[in-house]
């Protein structure tokens, strides 16, 4: 009887709640407005006969390099960020290698990790979510091959220094470093420009947040030329759409868009944060598109949170099943219009459920 390899059983399940996800969707970290109309027109140009084609990634990569200020050959395209970790995984973990992560931290690192064998530690956040720079630089061993940080972290929203992650870099020579920077273009802060002399630093980026091309699945892998030469080496040469291929310059060309939509975010980010400061409810300071909170002590608290806020018509994500997170919700910010109705609904909850004030931080 045909049956998978042991270690398969162990990983564990990623469970995305997409169904029924009627309402303003400020649970997954989408862009909540859409794409530029830009990538709309250039989607309305593509041709049966485009479609008909395998899709050829050089010049999007090149307008991407041009981009990110990066040669074509220390850059790869990806199918969303979730490809480069699972490249790297193939590229640089032996079954009984180490690799590292900081918790909470985004799920797949994990998944990917263990899928190729790999003896996972997971190092725990310092207090208030702080960068757990002395214990994660004390549990490189030997055997560490791969090290994964997004920077900002999801679903904290907290920062690492540019400084902590290269000394990382430099103190763990024999193994591939990941700065997954999704949230970027809500931080403004990033490796990639101090990146180069570091031959195990790779940069992943994605097109999913702010650009609003989740459905895409766009990413970039960046790295030292040699080492992508080897990543590429297990990467499929039609690993990226002939769709988010012709879609990608237009998106990267339209920078009033991006421009305006992340300050409508940071906007918010101040609005919903100052909302919590006022009612007492605990949060993180957050320098991603979402904020993390604290709406109870345990994750019946933060379900019965959730299902008053859908019954408003909005939806916040349950982060309650990740370390050190009981009783907290993931609200992704929006423009203002969703920035009122979410403030609206919160308020109304909160008042319902008479949670405002006196709820612990951690």
């Amino acid at each position: 009887m045909l049956r998978a390899k042991d270690s398969i059983f162990s990983i564990p399940v990623y469970h995305p709640p997409l169904a029924g996800r009627d309402g303003l969707r400020l649970d997954f970290n989408e862009n909540t407005i859409g794409c530029s109309p830009r990538v709309l027109d250039r989607l309305r140009q593509i041709s049966s006969e485009d479609l008909a084609r395998y899709p050829e990634k050089v010049f999007a990569e090149r307008k991407m390099a041009e981009f990110l200020g990066v040669t074509d050959s220390e850059l790869l395209l990806t199918n969303g960020t979730d490809e480069a970790i699972h490249l790297l995984c193939q590229t640089y973990l032996e079954p009984g290698d180490q690799a590292l992560i900081v918790v909470p931290t985004y799920s797949m690192y994990r998944i990917y990790m263990m899928a190729a064998g790999a003896n996972v530690t997971s190092v725990p956040m310092g207090t208030d979510f702080s960068f757990p720079f002395d214990s994660l630089r004390g549990a490189v061993t030997e055997r560490t091959r791969l090290i994964a940080m997004a920077n900002p972290n999801n679903p904290t929203g907290t920062l690492a220094s540019i400084d902590q992650l290269l000394v990382m870099a430099r103190y763990a020579p024999r193994a591939a470093v990941l700065i997954d920077e999704a949230y970027f273009e809500f931080s403004g802060k990033s490796v990639l420009g101090e990146r180069r002399g570091y031959a195990n630093v790779f940069v992943a980026r994605t097109f999913s947040k702010a650009y609003g091309l989740a459905g895409l699945r766009a990413g970039a892998l960046i790295g030292d030329s040699d080492q992508m030469a080897t990543v590429r080496r297990v990467s499929s040469p039609y690993n990226v759409n002939g769709v988010a291929l012709a879609c990608l310059p237009v998106a990267l060309e339209d920078r009033e868009f991006l421009q305006n939509y992340v300050s409508d975010i940071l906007e918010s980010r101040t609005r919903l944060q100052e909302a919590l400061e006022a009612t007492g409810v605990p949060y993180w300071p957050s320098e991603a598109n979402f904020v993390l909170m604290r709406v109870g002590r345990a994750a019946n608290e933060a379900r019965l949170f959730i299902e008053r806020m859908r019954a408003r018509g909005i939806l916040v994500r349950d982060r309650s099943a990740d370390y050190g997170c009981e009783g907290c919700v993931r609200i992704t910010l929006g423009p203002k219009k969703h920035t009122d109705k979410l403030l609206d609904a919160l308020h109304a909850t909160l008042e319902e459920l008479k949670m405002a004030e006196g709820i612990p931080a951690r």
